[in-house]
């Protein structure tokens, strides 16, 4: 078996030690680069063509959500696992917004990270949804005219969907996993996993995660759920 390769960038050289003596070790993980600041990370993924990236959002030179972007705007992007001391800030938020495959916070167990980091090479993003919901709640608290022009760029985009499509996005921005959308729609795991692709694609996405807070952004969770009752 092929291993992860495994870029870290951390500002704290023990964090780092850490990171690389815990996950170094596992047998389908490799370690093929380290950085200290996100100015750094451009020419190091160039370098080490890693899989995954374990990114530090704040770090006092060129931070975790610059990092992330620029990485996410490469035509041959690896993924990136955002490493955070809170739960849900609008930091967070931004990264995932920028295209990052979902985050772990620093005092994660090993094991748990370790999983993160095999989850994302492997397609799976990493938010559970309990903290999909919390991040749509900081969302929601953001300027009422920031939330209006996001809502109506979301609007347009969603328009681009089919009703079957729209419905598996709201499964998707509800966080509900693909065995859970295929028994909830009536339909195959398989056919639920094309829709996925095909409302990636033809949004113009990376990731569930970007689904999810597309869908939420256009009010399509509010939308449904109204359908419903």
């Amino acid at each position: 078996m092929t291993p992860i390769r495994l870029v870290l960038v951390d500002d704290d050289p023990l964090v780092r030690a850490g990171l690389a003596l815990m996950l170094g070790g596992a047998e389908d993980v490799e370690i093929v680069g380290e950085a200290a600041d996100g100015d750094e990370v451009g020419a190091l993924v160039e370098r080490t063509r890693p899989d995954v990236v374990l990114m530090d959002i704040r770090m006092p030179g060129v931070d975790g959500l610059t990092a992330t972007e620029r990485l996410r705007a490469r035509a041959d992007a690896p993924q990136v696992v955002v490493l955070t001391t809170f739960h849900a800030d609008e930091q967070v938020l931004r990264a995932l917004r920028a295209g990052a495959a979902g985050f772990v916070l620093k005092d994660t167990p090993p094991a748990e990270i370790l999983d993160a980091v095999r989850r994302v090479a492997a397609g799976d993003p990493v938010l559970s949804p309990a903290v999909t919901r919390r991040l749509m709640e900081q969302a929601a608290g953001t300027a009422p005219g920031t939330r209006q022009a996001r809502h109506a760029r979301a609007r347009a985009r969603v328009d681009a969907l089919n009703d079957r499509e729209r419905e598996v996005a709201v499964a998707v921005g509800r966080g509900m996993a693909n065995a859970d959308i295929a028994a909830h729609l009536y339909m195959s795991v398989a056919t639920v996993k094309s829709h996925v692709s095909r409302i990636l694609a033809r949004l113009d996405l990376d990731n569930r995660v970007q689904i999810a807070l597309l869908t939420y952004d256009a009010g399509l969770l509010d939308e449904y759920r109204d359908d419903a009752s």
